[in-house]
């Protein structure tokens, strides 16, 4: 799949943007290619489109600029490839409550759409909403891996989300490439020992040892310690990169984030969301075997 195809298939495949529609692009400067791809995509699906370019966020989960966020709330679908995730702010959040269907594209290349948009889609859909599932229904997981990782997550009361490319319906959102079912945990502890060989501490749902990373988030405040999201990769075409949209999405991973968890199903409003990634975990769902050493199971 060129990137021609691959925007096609988000504009028309994933979001499903018809004739008449109003969308909004957001991108920044260092994604402006991709956002008027995408811009010229929706155009020629028969929609009213705008290409908005904002500066670039210092952070993941930082608020758009005002502007950005009315043009979010007075579109019918809107599309973020932007170079920080707008995913888990407040302007998306309230976007996707009025009933606008949405996808962000943080950190998205044109190389790495094209290569995981290529992904069997049918079976990713199930393997995302059986892992989305799990997560609603159970309330508690556990991880380990051998380098060390040994973590428990209190689950109670939370919704698992399936991120699985469908986003037809009013109102629904998610990440693209996409790939993974996740939840915004209650409670999480223990140790966790992420990709780049960091051990991280959390107690009680909150990150309390791990440079540098335990700095960065409280230079957003106390709240950006929060323990945000427990999510699954799902995508077999994803590979190890360095960039987090992709490296997140990998079959038979798991990833941790810390920060802003409201628009998840939490309850931490933040400007700040980092997802670290655990490779070759075991996990399990309420007693549900997942993944084992790195091979997905379900």
């Amino acid at each position: 799949m060129d990137l021609d195809e691959a925007v096609r298939a988000v504009v028309n495949a994933c979001l499903g943007i018809r004739e008449g529609e109003n969308v909004v692009v957001v991108a920044d400067e260092g994604t402006r290619a991709i956002g008027e791809a995408l811009h010229d995509a929706a155009l020629q699906a028969g929609a009213e489109a705008v290409l908005t370019i904002m500066a670039p966020r210092a952070n993941h989960g930082e608020e758009p600029p005002p502007a950005v966020a009315a043009a979010l709330m007075a579109a019918d679908v809107f599309i973020a490839p932007t170079t920080r995730s707008i995913s888990h702010t407040k302007a998306r959040k309230a976007a996707s409550d009025k009933g606008a269907r949405g996808a962000t594209l943080p950190g998205v290349t044109a190389d790495l759409l094209a290569r995981l948009m290529t992904a069997d889609l049918a079976a990713l859909k199930q393997r995302s909403r059986a892992v989305a599932k799990l997560l609603t229904e159970a309330d508690e997981a556990h991880i380990t891996c051998p380098s060390g990782t040994d973590f428990r997550l209190d689950l109670t009361g939370r919704e698992g989300i399936s991120d699985d490319g469908d986003l037809r319906a009013p109102g629904a959102f998610g990440n693209l490439p996409c790939g993974e079912g996740f939840v915004a945990p209650l409670h999480g502890e223990g140790t966790l020992v992420i990709a780049d060989g960091t051990t991280l501490t959390v107690e009680d749902g909150r990150l309390t040892a791990g440079e540098p990373l335990l700095s960065t988030l409280l230079s957003a405040g106390p709240q950006g310690a929060n323990l945000a999201e427990l999510g699954v990769g799902t995508n077999e075409k994803a590979t190890l990169t360095g960039n987090i949209l992709e490296d997140e999405k990998m079959l038979g991973t798991v990833h941790i984030a810390f920060g802003a968890s409201a628009g998840i199903g939490g309850t931490v409003s933040v400007p700040i969301h980092i997802d670290s990634v655990v490779l070759e975990p075991t996990l399990t769902v309420g007693g549900t075997p997942v993944i084992s050493r790195g091979r997905f199971l379900l």
